[in-house]
């Protein structure tokens, strides 16, 4: 399967004329899924950089050398939307159809448990206890991976849009709680 999605991968990186309008899924031979294969993705990305760095046109017209930036830009901006499962749950939903800028969760329920878990973050932070940290964090990656889920399940119903939009959202929070979490780690470890 690696070896099919290189080869459709190169197809559609050398067809790629408009690159605002280049589907990053096809970019990498992958039909459009939340679920993915990163390490395919990965695997399939470095082969392409490979075979479209600029580098490799030095002596090519001005022209040509510029397209081969631009391709390279893509290729990068593509594997770094696709590898972050957030940055993938996005895109997936604006393939579909516009995605609101806005970022208020109209999500009571899941307000409350936001709260619950800045508070907890806090207490943390004033116990510089890395134990319970730990039970923190895989509470987060428990409640990470039942959002992922969820999504995954819904984002290709169109009846579904809200809530895949709303699970999008609550996706994000949790990125930002984690990178939170990942500074009073390194806080702590000081």
């Amino acid at each position: 399967m690696y070896v099919a999605n290189v080869a459709a991968a190169k197809v559609s990186v050398c067809s790629m004329v408009n690159p605002a309008h280049t589907d990053y899924f096809a970019l990498f031979g992958l039909q459009p899924a939340f679920v993915i294969d990163t390490q395919a993705l990965a695997s399939t990305y470095r082969e392409l950089a490979k075979t479209m760095h600029p580098d490799r046109f030095s002596s090519a017209p001005a022209a040509e050398q510029r397209q081969a930036v631009e391709r390279a830009a893509q290729l990068n901006d593509a594997f770094q939307t696709l590898k972050s499962a957030t940055q993938r749950a996005l895109y997936l939903l604006r393939q579909q159809a516009d995605l609101p800028d806005e970022t208020t969760i109209q999500d009571g329920e899941f307000l409350f448990q936001q709260m619950e878990w800045r508070e907890q973050l806090e207490t943390l932070q004033e116990q510089a206890d890395l134990d319970a940290l730990a039970d923190f964090v895989a509470e987060l990656k428990q409640a990470r991976g039942a959002i992922d889920k969820a999504f995954a399940d819904c984002v290709q119903d169109p009846q579904q849009r809200i809530q895949a939009e709303r699970l999008a959202r609550r996706m994000q929070f949790l990125d930002k709680m984690f990178y939170e979490v990942r500074q009073l780690e390194e806080r702590l470890d000081d």
